[in-house]
């Protein structure tokens, strides 16, 4: 049996802006909708569904990419002047990690959600 994670909620204070911003960051498409989520699909299997709530806990979001989705995706975290760093208590130290091989980098939304690049999995 094959298991899939088909979509995950991601609270925000505002879904409207929190989806397009990921959409912006990760180059993606949001599609504006009457719906009560704001979702964004990341591929062919995986959906976020960004809803408001007033108050929320931070969560992690760890995405292994390709080198040349981390360039872009990288290139757009600094384009926007976001602080990035090395690890997850190292959020603004402007350093990539080469753990397993590869190059990573942490980053946050504007809601607060850690935001994790690979592009070796773990």
């Amino acid at each position: 049996m094959t298991i899939i994670l088909n979509h995950t909620i991601v609270s925000s204070h505002n879904k409207q802006e929190a989806a397009r911003w990921f959409a912006q960051i990760f180059g993606l498409t949001c599609e504006p909708t009457k719906a009560h989520f704001a979702p964004v699909r990341v591929n062919d299997t995986l959906t976020l569904l960004f809803d408001d709530h007033p108050s929320f806990d931070s969560r992690h979001y760890a995405f292994h990419v390709s080198d040349a989705e981390f360039d872009a995706i990288f290139g757009r975290v600094k384009a926007a002047g976001l602080p990035f760093g090395s690890g997850p208590g190292h959020f603004d130290d402007g350093k990539l990690n080469d753990w397993n091989g590869g190059r990573g980098v942490y980053f946050k939304s504007p809601d607060g959600h850690v935001l994790e690049l690979m592009t070796v999995a773990q």
